[in-house]
């Protein structure tokens, strides 16, 4: 009898301490979540329902949001400092463009000050807009640089500094475009929209527009764009030539679910190393810019999605995995260490009016940016009420 409820015991710390490791948050010292849309006092804040972060940049001591809104509504870009840890200044987009609905396409960088960004409109047959984001220590300013596809909006974006090029994705064709930021040239191809018999084949699955074209552009360092196309394959556009081609590995997949497949993220390794998140399993894989060769890294947890990437000083990667019906995670990798679960993260969140401080949890993080100098990683949240979630990394000083 003693020894059946010695057996019952040992059992029930077990479980306990699995449990406990599992539902273990990531709070690390020096951590803080920004307010920015909690209206629960006079302090500037974002709307409830229009300030989902769907892209982010950090520029100096200022991180450069943009938003997602409902239906209906138009989206905001913003501004808050790092270091004062608050929002600083606000902009609703319909006071530039009218009739848009989101930023979804993540910033590029075509100066030290200048972010570029993409639309969503409203309505289906509107188009979006690219924009121009001017940060200063003084401000923040839009410009409306038109729409590259009439008719259609940006999906994704990825831009070129040096040759001052935009380069991408329309929707819900999804079209590849270039866009010259010295003249307004701008080129529109067909090579990496799916056919009507692609399209219909990927309504079998239940796959909407948004669930099939590349979330993400990257551009290596010879100058060369890739992204995915529906059914799992990766394309290279090679600006020389103005030429297409498609790599010969495809996207790392569960058997039978290649057509689920596509680029959700990507991040650049200090040595050129493309790595990227696949959307349909979760999987991180690489790819090598010289050889074409494509790698597949595993799944960080057992959830599909890999909404964000970043490389920060210490030479890690972190992203984030996993995202609804769950709740997200962030993991980090390097190659020695492997993958790291680090769980949810819940960090406190102090501003006027809540001096005592509240723990806000991450439960569905959309976008990362990593502080110009390595020491921060920012994530912005994808929800009714979003805010801005800050960790520092070890650099070992």
């Amino acid at each position: 009898m003693k020894s059946r409820w010695l057996f019952v015991s040992v059992l029930l710390l077990t479980l306990t301490g699995i449990l406990q490791a599992r539902y273990e948050f990531f709070t690390p010292d020096g951590s803080f979540t920004i307010e920015i849309s909690l209206e629960n006092s006079s302090e500037l804040r974002l709307p409830i329902y229009r300030n989902a972060v769907t892209s982010l940049a950090v520029v100096d001591d200022q991180i450069v949001g943009g938003t997602s809104a409902d239906s209906e509504m138009s989206p905001f870009v913003f501004v808050a400092s790092l270091s004062k840890r608050k929002l600083l200044r606000t902009i609703d987009l319909d006071t530039v463009v009218s009739g848009q609905n989101g930023i979804r396409s993540g910033f590029g960088r075509a100066g030290d000050s200048t972010l570029l960004a993409g639309t969503m409109p409203q309505e289906e047959g509107g188009s979006g807009h690219l924009i121009r984001v001017s940060v200063g220590s003084t401000g923040l300013k839009l410009s409306d640089l038109g729409s590259p596809v009439s008719g259609e909006g940006i999906f994704s974006l990825a831009v070129d500094p040096n040759k001052q090029v935009v380069y991408g994705i329309s929707h819900p064709s999804g079209k590849f475009f270039t866009h010259r930021l010295e003249n307004g040239e701008t080129k529109v191809f067909d090579d990496t929209s799916p056919s009507r018999r692609t399209v219909g084949f990927l309504h079998q699955y239940s796959l909407e527009v948004e669930d099939y074209l590349s979330r993400a552009l990257v551009i290596d360092r010879e100058g060369r764009v890739y992204g995915s196309q529906p059914g799992g394959s990766v394309f290279r556009f090679n600006p020389a030539g103005e030429s297409f081609e498609v790599m010969e590995d495809m996207l790392p997949e569960v058997w039978g679910r290649a057509p689920l497949a596509r680029v959700d993220s990507w991040a650049v390794s200090s040595d050129g190393m493309l790595f990227g998140g696949n959307a349909a399993d979760g999987q991180l894989f690489t790819l090598n810019p010289e050889t074409g060769g494509l790698t597949n890294l595993g799944k960080p947890i057992m959830m599909p999605r890999l909404k964000a990437l970043a490389f920060a000083g210490d030479g890690k990667l972190y992203g984030v995995a996993g995202g609804k019906p769950g709740y997200s995670h962030l993991f980090s990798y390097d190659a020695e260490e492997g993958f790291r679960d680090l769980g949810n993260p819940r960090f406190m969140m102090v501003a006027p009016g809540i001096e005592q401080g509240i723990p806000w949890r991450g439960f569905q993080i959309a976008t990362m940016a990593v502080s110009e100098d390595g020491k921060y990683v920012v994530m912005g949240e994808d929800e009714a009420l979003s805010q801005l979630m800050v960790f520092p990394v070890n650099l070992g000083n």
